[in-house]
């Protein structure tokens, strides 16, 4: 009987020990976490039912699992955002992601981002989280309340399609002048096709111009960065060359990205 209750304590013991390891400790260590936002973007398949597009358990070309699996690469913690952004789940971040938010095209009912919500993110801004926003080319995304949140760092997505690209004419959609910024550092090559410009404010600088006309920006507001491109990017169909011409170099770029988010939580590894 004694060696019974030995072994169901260590039986016990054992189970609290991998708990504690697999659904504690990770939230208890200094690893950025990284949070993809899935209520502004609540697209459903129209096939499986099941939500997609530029998520990081999105697996196929819509999705942005091989973008994740960069930020894992370097210690992160992957996470998804399935409510509007407040205090509670923003303190959870230390990236915070907001890509294509839903036009009523895409969504019966769209979940716009809110004044509540926008006064939580700047706030959570100021006192150090990284934003990243991805929107997309009209009429492919919800500008009106996304500008809203993005002109409170100086930043304001214009209602146009740029850069058009013609079945599989890759280089037009080719950017290959960059400034002097740690996401270009040694690319010389991307791919971006149809994509939104900028019309920006202080505090708000240009990261990627062409022909005077911006296409990448970011904004230091407080203690944070918050960084804004037009387009989706970096989601499975062009992250690497699985469709895009090997000179092509998204997956570099994507890489510094990945590292200059993380860098500004002040938590890199």
């Amino acid at each position: 009987m004694k060696n019974s209750g030995n072994l169901l304590f260590n039986i016990r013991n054992l189970a609290i020990a991998l708990f504690l390891i697999l659904y504690v400790a990770p939230f208890t260590s200094n690893a950025q976490v990284v949070g993809i936002d899935n209520w502004y973007n609540r697209e459903t398949n129209a096939k499986t039912g099941q939500p997609f597009h530029y998520l990081w358990t999105d697996t196929e070309n819509s999705g942005y699992s091989q973008w994740g699996e960069l930020f894992k690469k370097h210690g992160a913690l992957l996470t998804t955002i399935e409510q509007a952004a407040d205090a509670k789940n923003l303190a959870k971040l230390d990236v915070y992601i907001i890509a294509d938010p839903d036009t009523t095209t895409e969504s019966k009912s769209p979940n716009y981002i809110l004044p509540a919500d926008i006064k939580a993110i700047k706030k959570w801004v100021k006192k150090g989280g990284v934003l990243m926003i991805l929107a997309n080319d009209a009429p492919n995304c919800e500008f009106t309340h996304l500008n809203m949140l993005a002109e409170e760092f100086g930043i304001h997505f214009d209602h146009v399609s740029l850069h058009p690209v013609l079945n599989r004419k890759w280089d037009m959609g080719a950017f290959t002048k960059f400034q002097d910024h740690p996401i270009f550092n040694g690319v010389s090559k991307v791919y971006m096709k149809e994509i939104s410009s900028f019309t920006l404010k202080d505090p708000a600088k240009a990261i990627l111009t062409e022909n005077g006309i911006v296409f990448m920006a970011e904004s230091r507001v407080g203690k944070g960065l918050v960084v804004a491109l037009g387009d989706p990017w970096i989601y499975n169909e062009y992250i690497d060359h699985f469709f895009l011409p090997a000179d092509f170099e998204n997956l570099k770029a994507a890489e510094n990205l990945t590292q200059y988010l993380l860098k500004n939580t002040g938590k890199f590894k």
